[in-house]
């Protein structure tokens, strides 16, 4: 039989000393008892706590590149010690979110520093964002025995702004926001970096747009190529480690029609061994080549935007080789980056020419420019420039980039500056009243659409990518704690299989080190090799997706109650691309995963309802 409560991945059964913290029993009166038996530390000072916060943040933004962009969480746990001044050497531990649906930084913190976060302060960049759907975050730190926690900046999706910090002080423990209780100058700098680890989902969650920026190299004399088009290459060698860098940042990297046909680019981050951003072609008329680096989607993902109706017999080719078409009624950046936004999509890179830089930033939606320059002249009246017109006739309308910073790469010179102001959300602090419950609550009687995608979303404990823990058979017919379902579901595809390759890719997917890791594995081998995938995979993966979220739910209770609180909704999966599991972009969907949810709380209700009427006296 599995045990109650299965372990996360990479946890021993035998290994006391490191069960999670959540999942121990709650001690909140004796460690408030403890706290107060336990002799004063020295006390930080405003310039201390300024040097941790500001690596709080810094910790956030290591999973930068390997991961896609996520909400970035950085915790650091510091005990003042008498025999030193230095604040970094206060820290006994640290931890960073790696991915949505991986361990919260709260808890591996906490992990590392064990007994020594007794007494302590946590540091946190941004207030916790429970997207387990129990405060793992909060329980974390009261466990623990962290006696004061120290915040950049509230969380800014109103679902969860406030509430972290709510539940810290309800618990005894006493929190500093800057900006709110903490004042001085000297968090000027950590505030600065608390923004920008996070800036994409600032950004995100105040326009409604992902962060945009816009990359382009250029020559001394403001020309990105030669009046014949041709640009290999602008910058140096260097630079271009950096825009593989910025790109490894990115949920999708955007370019025109005529950057496919002039450059016929491959827009991969291949500087990592990791997240691969999405390809995004732009063009109104389809006037692209049949045959491109970009139609290769082994590589990464490509998806062509155009105008509706428009060359459908070339839709129809790149369709069959795999790549994405999506039409809009009229093609322009602001309905692209809706799009983008209803895909999840936290931050994307802009490489295109300049009519479309042009058109992007007319429309608002760049939100910071990266512009290397190379020491080169090229000259040319004809030769582009990167930025096209913008109607401006005078200097004086010229947009001022703010924040602008310059770094020396090798012989280029980075100039990167905001166009747009961060937006700082912090001082909207909302009353008790407006705190939201810890499970949303949903009138029975209501017929409502509750959507889900990202794990930060309200309802993100439904997720497949949510981190819960199921504890089922693998290819052996023996228990393994799979760290999430996407693990279970994606290794399915290949289980029963006898083949040394497919087992091997098993494996791989269970190694994994984040749900969108096994996703990535799962979907790439299939198209790969698709020999290995079992024969009756069509047939049974609706009830191996089912099998696996039925475990989940009735393993945390939690989530049961969650279920159960969206009677008399319907629940759609929100993903716009995945027309099996999600809804689609405009409903056009078969929402399995949502319909599989409804399923799934109907028969706890039935079961609950047949409980009632037999326990009903005669």
């Amino acid at each position: 039989m599995p045990p109650a409560h299965p372990l996360p991945c990479g946890v021993a059964p035998t290994a006391a000393a490191t069960y999670p913290l959540f999942l121990l029993p709650r001690r909140s009166l004796s460690l408030r008892l403890r706290r107060l038996a336990l002799p004063a530390p020295r006390a930080a000072s405003h310039a201390h706590d300024a040097v941790l916060l500001r690596r709080a943040a810094d910790v956030a933004d290591r999973s930068a590149g390997l991961t896609s962009p996520h909400p970035n969480f950085g915790c650091v746990i510091a005990r003042p010690q008498l025999e030193t001044d230095n604040a970094e050497a206060w820290v006994v531990g640290e931890g960073f979110l790696y991915a949505q649906g991986t361990p919260c930084a709260e808890l591996l913190a906490a992990q590392e520093a064990g007994e020594h976060a007794r007494g302590a302060t946590a540091y946190l960049n941004l207030e916790p964002g429970d997207c387990y759907g129990d405060s793992t975050a909060v329980s974390t730190l009261v466990q623990a025995g962290i006696t004061r926690v120290v915040v950049g900046l509230r969380h800014p999706l109103k679902h969860l702004r406030g509430k972290a910090i709510q539940s810290l002080r309800n618990e005894g423990i006493q929190v500093d926001v800057v900006g709110e209780d903490l004042h001085s100058k000297l968090f000027k700098e950590a505030l600065k970096s608390c923004l920008i680890v996070n800036a994409p989902l600032l950004y995100r969650a105040a326009f409604r747009v992902p962060f945009s920026v816009l990359k382009y190299a250029m020559t001394a004399d403001g020309k990105i190529a030669a009046s014949s088009g041709h640009a290999s290459w602008v910058s140096g060698k260097s630079s271009r480690g950096r825009v593989f860098e910025l790109r490894g940042r990115s949920d999708a990297i955007i370019v025109g029609g005529n950057t496919v046909r002039l450059d016929d680019p491959r827009l991969t981050a291949r500087h990592v061994k990791g997240h691969v951003p999405v390809r995004i072609v732009m063009s109104q008329s389809l006037n692209l080549p049949e045959e491109a680096n970009l139609w290769n989607v082994h590589d990464a993902y490509t998806i062509v935007a155009t105008q509706r109706g428009a060359r459908r017999d070339l839709q129809k080719k790149l369709t069959l080789k795999g790549v994405e078409v999506v039409e809009f009624d009229m093609l322009n950046p602001r309905d692209v980056m809706s799009y983008c936004y209803d895909r999840g999509y936290l931050s994307v890179l802009w490489e295109c020419g300049g009519t479309l830089a042009a058109s992007a930033i007319s429309a608002s939606v760049i939100h910071k420019v990266y512009a290397f320059l190379a020491p080169k002249i090229i000259g040319g009246a004809n030769a582009p420039t990167p930025v096209g017109e913008l109607g401006m006739n005078q200097m004086t309308q010229a947009i001022d980039l703010i924040d602008v910073s310059y770094e020396q790469i090798d012989r280029d010179m980075l100039m990167s500056g905001f166009i747009q102001p961060i937006p700082d959300l912090s001082p909207v602090i909302p009353s008790v009243d407006e705190m939201p419950s810890v499970d949303p609550e949903v009138s029975p009687y209501e017929t409502n659409i509750i959507s889900f995608y990202k794990t930060w979303d309200t309802f993100g404990a439904f997720s497949n990518f949510s981190p819960h823990p199921i504890h089922l058979h693998d290819e052996n017919g023996d228990y393994f704690t799979w760290p999430t379902v996407e693990h279970y579901y994606q290794a399915h595809k290949f289980i029963g299989v006898d083949n040394p390759q497919a087992r091997e890719i098993v494996q791989e997917i269970k190694l994994a080190k984040s749900p969108e890791e096994a996703a990535r594995i799962g979907r790439t081998r299939q198209r790969e090799f698709q020999q290995l995938v079992r024969a009756d995979w069509d047939s049974i993966k609706i009830d191996v997706m089912y099998r696996a979220i039925k475990f989940k739910f009735s393993t945390y209770s939690h989530l049961t109650d969650m279920l159960l609180s969206t009677a008399g909704s319907v629940l759609v999966e929100a993903s716009p691309h995945d027309l099996f599991w999600g809804g689609g972009r405009e409903g056009e969907g078969m929402n399995y995963l949502g319909r599989l949810l409804m399923q799934l709380r109907s028969e706890i209700l039935g079961t609950i309802q047949t409980t009632v009427e037999v326990g009903e006296p005669a």
